[in-house]
């Protein structure tokens, strides 16, 4: 991408995705602190890409896909 490309992006384009960023990680912050994990880590990914992260944290971190755990019903 050379500078011309660059500069005709529009500049609400980049603040939308500034915002979207800067909101994801901001979440992924509070959520992991308060659930224990590590924070900073978290939200700095969050601060990377869109939406990668975010999913690989709801997966591993907050454990949306939950292991069956076989049990005896006795």
């Amino acid at each position: 991408m050379n500078s011309n490309e660059l500069s005709s992006t529009p500049l609400w384009l980049w603040v939308m995705i500034a915002s979207i960023l800067i909101c994801q990680s901001s979440w992924m912050f509070w959520d992991a602190q308060k659930r224990g994990h590590n924070a900073w880590l978290w939200g700095f990914l969050g601060l990377i890409q869109f939406p990668t992260y975010l999913i690989i944290y709801l997966i591993f971190a907050r454990k949306i896909l939950k292991r069956k755990v076989s049990g005896s019903n006795s």
